[in-house]
């Protein structure tokens, strides 16, 4: 199962998942996608990065890991490790342990990439039935993610409603390291402008609470 989150929620999810793993015999692995980065973010690397904390968390290093490494060294110049030989990896390894992905803003992924990104999410989901996979990005990757995943993605879109941009703003002004350059009308100015320029992203709480 897949979420597709319209908006950035993600630390939210992994905190609460976090919290789970404590309590029982849970792998919580993450991957943020950074525009800035994103040249730098290869399918590679990413796998790489999820496998690297799953290992971090189990007491021993799996016979499948260490195998694999071995056969990396003897390849010509120690040729890293492939995508095939990284999911190979997750797959054994999850495929006997509740293991939650969440990959967030992908998005800001690398078109070409988020393509392999999704085909090998969508090869480890087929052989990990314990694994469950929560995806964060704008609507419009939205048709990608159900289409490459076989319509195996449920997706929730989600919101702000007016209070909380309102509550939002309040909070950060608030807050303001540098209150002596804010007076009474730029806040007024930023308390009137800010929820207006948005007024067509706000969902209405009715039609939010059916969502819930």
């Amino acid at each position: 199962m897949v979420l597709l989150i319209g908006c950035d929620n993600s630390s939210l999810v992994i905190d609460k998942l976090c919290e789970e793993a404590r309590k029982g015999d849970i792998s919580v692995l993450y991957f943020y996608f950074d525009f800035v980065a994103r040249n730098e973010q290869s399918p590679v690397n990413m796998l790489g990065s999820l496998l690297k904390q799953l290992v971090s968390g189990l007491e021993k290093i799996p016979e499948v890991v260490v195998q694999g490494f071995r056969n990396q060294r003897k390849g010509v110049g120690g040729r890293g490790l492939q995508i095939s030989g990284i999911l190979k990896m997750l797959q054994r390894i999850t495929a006997g342990r509740r293991t939650f992905i969440c990959v967030d803003a992908l998005d800001e992924c690398v078109p070409a990439h988020r393509v392999v990104v999704l085909e090998s999410l969508k090869q480890l989901l087929q052989e990990s039935p314990n694994t469950r996979i929560f995806i964060t990005g704008r609507p419009h990757v939205g048709s990608e993610v159900e289409r490459r995943l076989d319509g195996a993605a449920t997706f929730i879109l989600i919101q702000p409603t007016e209070d909380g941009v309102v509550r939002y703003l309040r909070n950060r002004l608030e807050g303001d390291t540098t209150p002596e350059v804010m007076n009474s009308s730029l806040e007024a100015e930023i308390m009137r402008s800010i929820p207006e320029t948005n007024s067509e992203t706000y969902v209405e709480t009715s039609a939010r609470e059916r969502l819930l």
